[in-house]
């Protein structure tokens, strides 16, 4: 699989990552270790995970699977800030992260990770303590490299830019947020500032939260996440009428090439301007190597055009009077 640096950076990261998010809840040991393995034999390094998922455990079978297969083998990205179920849901505050690191890296099983992600945006703490808490994380060795999840166009700039100005910060690196061709938001501010700001970005949910695989098509599969109580309001924005014609646009195009919809999918995202390496989940192994045959492929850029016209985002002032694209 082919590398790239990520972001301003000396790290190299296969162009495609593992998502872990559904490890130890919807996906067990066995099933993870088929993923990681088929994963590493494609050539993959970044493995992504986060402190919540699972309640943790997605963190423990990783850290498991990763003494199989060897450290040096895998890139290990891991996320804090989130408190889901407490009453303070996002928490970047210096005392929260720090914690938080120490507990991954116990469930991880590592003495650093290469890749800590804030996970999202805390309104609350102020923005110079939570990057503090970055420039620790760094200078004591448990993490190599920091990034930013979630953020808005200027906040995505004001962190970066601070990080920036001060002498001996960790330079924040990557911003990984939800982008595909059903979600194409991030295309109005944030990914002009973090290519401005030197950060690759690493796109979760690159196959629109599994419409794009073309599964919905027809109707709502009973075993489908779609079916799902726990996931159903996620998935259902994307089954609206112009979600359904960029499907069948992406289904139009995988026929004439002679692939899979998700290949399609997957490889207009990740050949996307400032894009590193777009976030692949997966229930099962067998679904996952069906995403790593992406490798091959390179979109015509024709199919392209067509692609980025049946999908375009809604645009207006500020962004389309400036915008390069």
């Amino acid at each position: 699989m082919e590398l790239r640096p990520l972001g301003r950076s000396g790290l190299l990261v296969s162009r495609l990552a593992l998502g872990t998010m559904t490890w130890g809840r919807d996906t067990d040991r066995h099933e993870a270790r088929d993923q990681l393995l088929a994963f590493v034999e494609a050539g993959g390094t970044l493995v992504d995970t986060a402190d919540v998922y699972a309640d943790g455990q997605s963190e423990e079978i990783v850290g498991a699977l990763v003494a199989e297969v060897g450290r040096d083998a895998v890139t290990i990205a891991t996320k804090a800030v989130s408190r889901p179920g407490t009453t303070r849901r996002l928490d970047a505050s210096r005392s929260h992260l720090l914690n938080a690191l120490d507990a991954s890296l116990r469930r991880l099983g590592v003495d650093h990770v290469d890749l800590w992600q804030l996970h999202a945006w805390d309104p609350f703490t102020p923005l110079e303590e939570t990057l503090s808490a970055l420039d620790t994380a760094v200078a004591s060795g448990r993490v190599r490299y920091v990034g930013i999840s979630n953020y808005a166009g200027w906040q995505t700039a004001r962190a970066a830019g601070m990080q920036s100005a001060r002498p001996g910060a960790a330079r924040l690196v990557s911003t990984q947020m939800e982008y595909s061709l059903l979600q194409r938001g991030i295309e109005r501010e944030v990914v002009d500032a973090a290519e401005d700001a030197g950060l690759g970005i690493l796109p979760w949910s690159p196959l629109g939260r599994g419409v794009l695989t073309g599964k919905y098509r027809h109707g709502t599969p009973a075993d489908s996440r779609a079916a799902s109580s726990h996931f159903a309001s996620f998935i259902s924005p994307y089954l609206s009428d112009a979600g359904r014609r960029v499907v069948d646009a992406v289904c139009t195009a995988a026929e004439g090439l002679g692939v899979a919809p998700l290949e399609v999918a997957l490889a207009w995202v990740r050949d996307r301007p400032g894009v590193v390496a777009p976030i692949v989940g997966a229930r099962t192994a067998a679904q996952l190597r069906g995403a790593l045959t992406v490798e091959d492929l390179t979109l015509p850029e024709e199919i392209v055009t067509a692609l980025d016209e049946v999908s375009a985002p809604d645009r207006g002032y500020p962004e389309s009077t400036w915008s390069r694209r």
